[in-house]
């Protein structure tokens, strides 16, 4: 079967591209650009377009596991620090609990506060940590 004659138009950065390339493989442009076409037109890009689908969806699924541990590892952290926060504290006497309340809720406050600033700005407490981790390594 005899081929049959197409003439295109490209941006001349796609031009550029293109001749790059078949200057790199050895081969002709008029290949690469039929190469690229039947690619593009077989039955099995849309089997390629689901694989790279369902790999980004495996690394999601990664990441979110990954979520997952971490904040379980947060919640075990939280609660350890206080169930120790409330055995090393002593019981007030009578008359200090509400005034201790008072100052509780006057701590809370700024402690909200300052939360929301550090979040605001960045960076992260986890991000620190593995900046840390990253130089202790490579010190060693």
């Amino acid at each position: 079967m005899k081929k049959q004659r197409l003439s295109i138009y490209l941006d001349p950065g796609n031009m550029k591209l293109l001749a790059d390339y078949a200057t790199r493989r050895e081969q002709s442009r008029s290949y690469i650009a039929e190469t690229a076409i039947q690619s593009f037109l077989s039955p099995d890009a849309a089997e390629r377009q689901e694989a790279a689908t369902a790999k980004r969806l495996d690394q999601l699924d990664r990441r979110m596991t990954r979520m997952e541990r971490d904040t379980g590892i947060m919640v075990e952290m939280l609660a350890g620090f206080v169930r120790a926060w409330f055995e090393a504290m002593p019981a007030l006497p009578e008359p200090a609990p509400q005034a201790a309340r008072a100052r509780a809720d006057e701590r809370y406050d700024a402690f909200v506060d300052a939360l929301g600033r550090r979040l605001a700005k960045g960076p992260k407490l986890r991000q620190e940590l593995s900046e840390d981790v990253e130089r202790a390594h490579g010190a060693e």
